[in-house]
This record gives C-alpha cells, structure tokens and sequence, in this order.
C-alpha cells in the first residue's frame, strides 16, 4: 500500500488581518489632510480623479487606478474636480513579499476589479462596519452574517496581491503619471465635465476655449491618446453609468440628462464604448453589489 506524503501549500501572500474596508462617494472638492499607520493599504478609484500623495511623491490617479501604501508612508489625497469613489482596504499581510508593492502604482484589469468586487460585498457582508464612515479603525462581525464571508473576504484580498504581483513580474508597467497635464489641458477638460449634458460641437469647444482644431486635438492625443469628441463621449457614458448606478431615473430620462438626442442613440454609444447595452451593465452593477461580488463590471476600463 502506498505511503501519501503531505504537501503544505506555500502561502507567500497571507493576509493576516484586517483593519478596514470602505466604499467612499466624495464630493468633487474632497481633500484628505493625510496620515501614516503601520499597516499596508491600497486605494483604488472606481470613479473620478485624484492627487495622491505617498511620501516625498505626488501621483495622479484616475479611474481603474490602484496605488499601495506601505506601513509607515505618510499619504494623502485631493479630488481633481470629479467627485471620486474609492475602495480603501487596509490590512496585515506576513511575510516579506509585501515589499514587492512598496511605492507601487498600477491600474487593475477585469478579474481585479471582481475581486475589488468580492472584498467589499463580503465584507458588507460580514461586517456591520458602515463602508463609508472614515472615522472607522475597526471591523466589528455583523450578527447572523454569511458562512464563511470574512474568510472569502480575506481569499479574494490575497488573490488581488497574487495577481497583482503576477502581472508585475511579468510586464512591468510604468507608474501613474507624476507631473500634472498643462493648464490649457486642464481648463478644457473642466469645461467639458461641466457640460456633459450638453450636445457640444468641436467647434463649440474650440471657439469657448480660444483654440484652433488641430491645437485641440493635438492637446487630447497627447493627455488622453485619443480625440476631444472621443474623451467628451466617454464623460457622457461615464455619467450615464454613474445615473444607472444610482437607480433614480429611466433610461430615457439618462439620455436626456446627459446630452443625448434620443435613448436609442444613447442606446447605440454606450454599447460601443461598454460592449454592453444600459439594461446589461444594470444587471450588471447590481450583481457587484451583492455580497457574493462574483460579478465582473466590464464596462468600468472606458
């Protein structure tokens, strides 16, 4: 008869503990004064735009950006007038494989983002912990809560380090941007975030901004890698995504409220740059919000 020899999985990323997890909506004014603690934490910006500090750097972090602060680093942050959401989870990990991510910046794909997903429904799940409250500096178990939720929590937590740790060894990207766009990028972009509820021409946007066509365009393909039109689309469906999201209006009543001529051309656009129709990425949304979190968002890397 044969003799079976156990094997003990290595564990190189294990989450001991955890501290906090939040779902932040901030006001497009939101500012951070900062703080250092002896714990990892990752940021992660589900919507919006931000001024990160991390120690001695400044970062700018947009949408689908994740940035790890390592225990003891002073870090900070200021919306860059979108109002942001963000996941921070702060947590324990043994080991010295955290190293990995000190000082690291990256942007996370679709499995990443449900596994963001998971973290933050099992541990509403779990938790009775208010996700948007600051002030929190603890987690306190919910009465009655799922079997197995905080260690699904704690799984998905450690699979989002491996994965990331994964794609770091394998393609190194570089970091999220550290010097600011220009201050002509910046005052267009702000003029289009306050008028994506109107239908704007490229005309329109050149003569209120005092620039020719080819500046413009110029301008976008340098901060954006695409056309002003293109980026002003993707406002208006990042705006439509964020009202589906809120569950208030019709969908008809979303096309008007983002400049849309007709639903059925708002139909059309949000397929293109979501590949899903309103009425998919709504079930879509809403099985984010479960506290399974198996459900991926493929429409948030617009």
């Amino acid at each position: 008869m044969p003799r079976y020899r156990p094997l003990r999985p290595e564990r190189p990323l294990a989450v001991s503990e955890i501290y906090t997890v939040h779902y932040f909506e901030y006001s497009g004014s939101y500012a951070f004064s900062g703080e250092a603690h002896d714990f990892w934490e990752i940021l992660y910006v589900d919507r919006g735009e931000l001024s990160v500090t991390a120690g001695e750097r400044s970062v700018e972090l947009r949408q689908g950006g994740l940035i790890f602060h390592a225990p003891g680093e002073f870090h900070a942050l200021a919306a860059r007038g979108v109002a942001p959401d963000l996941i921070v989870v702060s947590f324990n990990c043994a080991g010295g494989e955290m190293e990995r991510f000190r000082g690291c910046v990256t942007e996370v794909g679709e499995a990443e983002r449900a596994l963001l997903a998971r973290i933050v429904g099992e541990s509403a799940a779990a938790f009775s912990t208010r996700q948007d409250d600051p002030a929190t500096t603890g987690l306190e178990r919910r009465e009655g809560a799922p079997f197995g939720s905080e260690q699904l929590a704690a799984a998905a937590l450690e699979e989002l380090l491996v994965r990331i740790a994964r794609r770091m060894e394998a393609a190194p990207r570089p970091e999220a941007e550290e010097t600011p766009p220009d201050d002509a990028f910046l005052r267009v972009r702000a003029y289009l975030e306050q008028r994506v509820g109107e239908s704007l021409t490229l005309e329109d946007i050149c003569r209120a901004n005092l620039m020719g066509r080819s500046r413009l365009q110029q301008l976008f393909h340098e901060h954006t890698g695409g056309g002003v039109m293109e980026y002003f689309g993707r406002l208006k469906i990042n705006a439509a995504r964020r009202l589906i999201r809120e569950g208030r209006l019709n969908f008809t009543e979303i096309a008007a409220r983002c400049g849309f001529q007709s639903v059925h051309y708002f139909s059309r656009r949000f397929r293109q740059l979501t590949h899903m129709s309103p009425s998919e990425y709504a079930r879509s949304v809403r099985m984010l919000l479960e506290f399974s979190g198996s459900a991926d968002d493929s429409a948030n890397n617009l």
